[in-house]
């Protein structure tokens, strides 16, 4: 998932996740560079988002640490972001969590604060 950072409370570790999350079905396209030069796009959908990531249903399998650019196709923002979780796959494609590369604070045109 997004980015997290480790604090030790009580002597245990713990995740915390950077901003909000929210449930939210965005549309989105994916585009990545395969080892030949060549550019894939993919379109898909979100299932939750955060001002620094989210969770992203795509048909495509990518690999971790894999570069890619995110377009919000509602408001045809882009943003560079690396793939930073995978999830499981489901009969709609497989989960995967992004990080967004310094994002605007307005990528997914909702109130994130």
């Amino acid at each position: 998932m997004p980015q997290q950072t480790t604090e030790i409370q009580n002597g245990k570790y713990r995740q915390r996740r950077r901003g909000v999350r929210v449930n939210s079905r965005v549309p989105v396209a994916i585009e990545w560079t395969l080892p030949d030069s060549t550019t894939q796009r993919q379109e898909a959908h979100t299932r939750v988002v955060g001002p620094y990531g989210c969770l992203v249903v795509l048909p495509q399998d990518l690999a971790l640490e894999q570069r890619i650019q995110i377009t919000n196709l509602v408001n045809q923002n882009k943003v560079a972001a690396v793939v930073v979780w995978k999830g499981n796959r489901r009969p709609e494609g497989w989960e995967l969590g992004i990080e967004l590369q310094n994002p605007r604070m307005d990528f997914w045109g909702l109130e994130l604060m």
